[in-house]
């Protein structure tokens, strides 16, 4: 590492927290990852809403609690354009100027949203919010597991930047060839928007198993041979420290060939997500060294 990363964009994803105890987890972790100053800290949106409220009262606590700002997930997948419109009325009157604007995982018995594609949603905030905030659209650079082809998803992800999209956040991925060669076609098609890697931390095989079926996130076999060899050896350190190596290494190359920052999915849980920071020249750097923790 040689350049100087502090001012790179940073940022941090959540998932709003179920209970009272989820809660106070939550918020420690909140307010440790807030200290390294990022540029939002987004909060998920579940499959069919379900998070909806919960969302919500996560996304205006990080407003009025902390100096960071919140960018809620919106998702296709809500009952009706109403809900939209009250939801996006509520975060503007409580100061929220930026949205992740995704499809959304279906629900698991089936069924849509008011909209079928992101685009859709993006179209209907500009045309009734115009440029109220700052829109963040998702891309795959292993490209969409529901996508025809690879040129079909390059096609969706274009109309959704020409539908008024500022920036991108990608899916999380192990290989960087994947995200350079998807920077290098959405180039090719002449937009210039930002597109932030998006992180995820690896501290545990089963969970990570089971994210990457769901997206279609590849985890190249040599990660998870050895990872489940740590995990079937109950060593949880070696698991951890390979995992932070295997990131670091990544967010290196990512960094060095010109990534303009990080998106971490932290799963609410901030050592893992400090420990890659303080290794990649990341956030705050006059806060690292009070943030030390164990992954």
């Amino acid at each position: 590492m040689t350049q100087d990363r502090s001012q790179l964009q940073l940022s941090f994803e959540f998932f709003p927290p179920k209970n009272d105890e989820q809660v106070k987890i939550f918020r420690k972790t909140r307010d440790k990852l807030a200290r390294l100053n990022p540029e939002y800290m987004s909060v998920t949106f579940g499959a069919g809403g379900s998070t909806r409220s919960r969302t919500l009262e996560t996304v205006l606590n990080i407003q009025k609690e902390t100096p960071i700002p919140a960018a809620p997930h919106l998702s296709c997948m809500s009952e009706s354009t109403d809900s939209i419109r009250d939801l996006l009325d509520r975060y503007r009157e409580g100061g929220v100027d930026r949205l992740v604007v995704l499809r959304g995982d279906r629900p698991s018995g089936g069924g849509s949203g008011i909209f079928d594609y992101a685009v859709d949603l993006v179209r209907f905030v500009r045309e009734h919010y115009g440029d109220a905030f700052t829109i963040e659209v998702g891309c795959y650079p292993e490209y969409h597991p529901e996508a025809r082809t690879p040129e079909a998803d390059l096609k969706h992800f274009r109309e959704k930047v020409e539908a008024g999209a500022d920036s991108a956040i990608t899916q999380y991925f192990f290989n960087a060839e994947s995200y350079h060669r998807f920077v290098e076609d959405v180039r090719g098609m002449g937009l210039d928007i930002p597109i932030v890697p998006g992180i995820m931390p690896i501290t545990n095989h089963s969970r990570l198993a089971r994210f990457s079926s769901m997206c279609g996130a590849d985890i190249p076999m040599w990660i998870e041979k050895r990872i489940k060899a740590y995990e079937a050896a109950e060593d949880t350190d070696s698991l951890k420290a390979f995992g932070e190596e295997v990131v670091t290494r990544l967010c290196d190359d990512l960094l060095d060939a010109g990534a303009p920052g990080i998106h971490f999915y932290t799963l609410n849980r901030s050592g893992p997500t400090i420990n890659l920071c303080r290794n990649l020249g990341l956030g705050d750097l006059s806060r690292l060294d009070q943030l030390k923790e164990t992954a």
